[in-house]
């Protein structure tokens, strides 16, 4: 017998996609956001940043229940979406990325703050004075030299996603092959009472999160995440 059944790895193969895309889309919206937290000295800085880690605190089913007002039928997002001939997202695939983008969005953009300001103003002040233009600079010398909050954004944003439950259920609901994912998979599985379906699930997100967790302190300088 099969340690997971049909269902199982649908909902494995949608969760593994749905983390790899919300992970890409992550770190190309962030980046700027955290370069532009890491720098300013606006006084709209508190608050953005407040922003962005409200997802740290609230309970992902007030998040799910938000997204689901803006993005449903009546929302100013989903009254947009529908004038231009996309459809409603709640209850769909790109519905979850659009909830999974929000709810790891401090995942991303912390590591990223946190790697941009220890990049510290010395090696772009010498490339200034090398002769090298903004963009340059920041391509040139911040980027490389902020590889490790990248590679931790990244994981991070991955695992994360995978992980997802509340803000899923909330705005995909349990559509096999469009909205279930592992965690979803897992509730069914126990609530049908299968434990023994269950337990192969849940088994292998744990060795997932060890995974996970092992490779970011190999990746980091001294075990310590940028």
């Amino acid at each position: 017998m099969s340690l997971f059944s049909p269902e199982d790895w649908l909902a494995i193969r949608l969760t593994l996609e749905l983390a790899s895309i919300t992970t890409a889309l992550l770190l190309v919206l962030c980046t700027p956001l955290a370069w532009w937290l890491a720098h300013t000295r606006s006084r709209w800085r508190a608050p953005i940043g407040a922003v962005v880690a409200l997802p740290l605190v609230l309970p992902p089913t007030v998040i799910g229940f938000y997204l689901l007002l803006l993005l449903g039928p009546n929302g100013p997002v989903g009254q947009l979406t529908t004038a231009m001939g996309w459809g409603r997202l709640p209850f769909t695939f790109w519905g979850l990325v659009v909830g999974s983008v929000v709810y790891s969005l401090p995942f991303a953009v912390q590591p990223l703050q946190r790697a941009f300001e220890s990049v510290g103003a010395r090696p772009l002040e010498v490339a200034a004075c090398l002769g090298a233009r903004p963009l340059d600079r920041f391509f040139t010398v911040a980027l490389p030299l902020a590889r490790p909050g990248f590679i931790t954004a990244a994981v991070l944003s991955f695992a994360h996603t995978v992980g997802e439950f509340g803000v899923i259920l909330m705005l995909g609901g349990n559509i096999p092959g469009k909205t279930r994912v592992v965690s979803v998979q897992i509730y069914d599985h126990v609530e049908a009472m299968e434990y023994g379906q269950a337990h192969g699930l849940a088994a292998g997100m744990v060795v997932f999160a060890f995974v996970v967790l092992v490779l970011l302190h190999w990746l980091q300088p001294k075990g310590r995440l940028q």
